[in-house]
């Protein structure tokens, strides 16, 4: 049997480690709050002024918009992938690059030219791992993405897409739909109309539904980039979020593991301790019975 001293280190390992978790799971608790609320305030206008996108492009009307053209063959596509720069948060991670994996085999026999952008170093780290070298990489998104970050890179892809050199976009992320519920997920961003909520069956709606005031080409202007824009920004704030709750509940795991652990190091350590006197009790008595002899 080990000795009562190899248990005790073993046990201030073990509450060493236990602190870290600890410390861990209530900084993410206190970043899930605020990542969360983000993600909820953005989910009403984003379903909103996407689905009144898909409205606009089932109207029937004669209008048009370069960002709503459908593209009968994907030459050009890009995957972007959105993970975490850092670890300890369960599968969060590994679910979403499953997917992503999946879908890059699967845009590179569709596509011509197939771009890989990836956010996190995570993400980075395993498509290297496979000998593939992502043609972007971001590391600084964090737990709190700026819309202006991410403007920066959804002006870019539209403005590739108007100009024809991008043809599709697929974005793969973490959903977020409650505390509850999160899931990996690919969206296809571009064309505009494969956005979730403008593709949905529903009856056409009649063309004097719509009054446009100054012109039907302005606010197409204005509403079909902003409900990119917004739905581009809401997969990071989803991400940003389902990190941190798969964060929490891994690290609350692993504090529940070592409480555990230091209950049996403790029984063992007592165990060992107690034979430890016990034998030394023993020779004390031998030694006195030896004297009296």
């Amino acid at each position: 049997m080990a000795k009562a001293k190899t248990f005790d280190k073993r046990r201030k390992s073990i509450k060493n480690i236990r602190k870290i978790t600890r410390t861990m799971e209530l900084i993410s608790t206190a970043r899930f709050k605020r990542t969360m609320d983000r993600a909820v305030a953005a989910t009403a206008y984003t379903k909103r002024i996407t689905k009144l996108v898909g409205h606009l492009v089932r109207a029937g009307l004669e209008m048009s918009h370069p960002l709503l053209a459908s593209r009968p063959e994907t030459k050009n596509a890009i995957l972007l992938v959105l993970t975490a720069n850092r670890g300890l948060c369960g599968g969060y991670n590994a679910g979403v690059l499953r997917l992503a994996n999946a879908r890059l085999k699967e845009l590179r026999q569709q596509a011509r030219q197939v771009r890989l952008e990836v956010s996190g170093k995570r993400g980075v780290s395993y498509f290297r791992f496979r000998g593939i070298q992502p043609d972007q990489r971001f590391t600084h998104f964090e737990d709190k993405p700026a819309f202006q970050e991410v403007d920066v890179l959804a002006r870019r892809y539209l403005e590739d897409f108007q100009a024809g050199i991008l043809d599709r976009l697929d974005v793969a992320y973490a959903k977020f739909e409650s505390a509850s519920r999160q899931f990996a997920l690919i969206e296809t961003l571009l064309p505009i109309a494969q956005l979730e909520g403008a593709d949905e069956e529903e009856p056409r709606l009649a063309e004097t539904q719509y009054e446009f005031l100054p012109s039907a080409e302005s606010i197409l202007d204005e509403v079909v980039p902003a409900s990119f824009k917004a739905k581009l920004f809401k997969c990071f704030l989803d991400a940003a979020a389902s990190e941190q709750i798969a964060r929490m509940t891994a690290m609350k795991a692993a504090t529940e593991n070592a409480d555990s652990m230091i209950a049996n190091l403790s029984m063992a350590y007592n165990r060992a301790r107690q034979g430890q006197i016990t034998g030394e009790l023993l020779e004390i008595i031998g030694g006195a019975e030896a004297l009296e002899k």
